[in-house]
């Protein structure tokens, strides 16, 4: 934008370089998605765990059938041995069968105990990774980065007109800087009137205001609000008479006249001009 121009509300009065704060939107969306990630891998742990769950149950079910066929391989074989009709050495080795089959069954319970904590373990690792991704959603670093970025492009509040530009293409600017003025369209009149003066002064009744910067043209209007405490009850030191020697001055009242519109004169007031003001007490408010 130029210096005195008219702008329209939403206009892009400065573009602050984004760099910075793209790098730190992509970074937060990133640790979310970091999150998610990890959640999602906890997931398939899960389906996975429970899987071998399954396999260790099939598992056992076929160490449990082994086990029926060796315990009826050492009931014949006992039999038999009792006979005669076996070597004793024969039916040592369906014992050995026998025991392996019981250590094998032993075996399966252990690794399905073993899959079943997995499968325990993926859940509280679960819950964990959720409540990361609820902590970083939480904290709204993504959104923060959004706003930041958002923030890069100042943009007009209102519809108005610019002051001078004092910002420069590549100048740093600190929060607080001051860049330009935006003068709304909607200017008003503030009058500072001796107390003395406002007695009969009521909000509603009309004013005139001579302007100097137009010939000493008038403008009408009417008084709009009425200050609720003297002028210098709002400066930053405030008098204080502590001498004993006490002086009466003439305290100011601001007075705001809101100008009449539809009067052609008045899109050339600007703030700072200097005029008379005059309110007539006898109209009604």
């Amino acid at each position: 934008v130029q210096d005195f121009e008219t702008v329209s509300a939403g206009t892009p009065l400065v573009q602050i370089d984004e760099r910075i704060y793209q790098q730190k939107l992509a970074q937060a969306q990133a640790q979310v998605a970091a999150a998610e990630s990890n959640l999602n891998n906890n997931q398939q742990s899960l389906t996975s765990n429970q899987s071998t769950v399954i396999a260790r149950n099939a598992s056992i079910a076929n160490a449990e059938a082994l086990l029926k066929k060796a315990q009826a391989d050492m009931a014949r074989v006992q039999e038999l041995v009792g006979l005669g009709s076996l070597s004793p050495r024969e039916g040592d080795q369906a014992r050995a069968a026998l025991q392996q089959a019981q250590a094998a069954v032993a075996e399966a319970h252990a690794q399905k105990a073993v899959a079943e904590q997995g499968v325990k373990s993926t859940h509280v690792g679960k819950q964990g990774l959720q409540a990361a991704v609820a902590q970083a959603q939480a904290q709204a670093q993504e959104q923060l980065a959004q706003i930041d970025l958002n923030n890069t492009t100042i943009k007009a509040p209102q519809q108005g007109r610019l002051s001078e530009i004092s910002v420069k293409q590549g100048q740093l600017v600190n929060a607080g800087t001051q860049l330009m003025y935006l003068v709304p369209k909607h200017v008003w009149v503030v009058a500072n009137f001796k107390e003395t003066q406002t007695a009969n002064i009521k909000v509603g009744q009309a004013a005139t205001v001579r302007v100097d910067a137009l010939g000493g043209a008038e403008l009408r209007g009417k008084v709009e609000r009425i200050a609720p405490a003297a002028g210098s009850e709002f400066s930053v030191i405030r008098p204080d008479n502590a001498t004993g020697n006490f002086v009466k001055v003439a305290q100011r009242i601001a007075v705001r006249i809101q100008i009449d519109p539809n009067q052609e004169l008045a899109t050339r007031l600007s703030p700072g001009m200097s005029v008379e003001a005059s309110v007539d007490t006898g109209s009604k408010p």
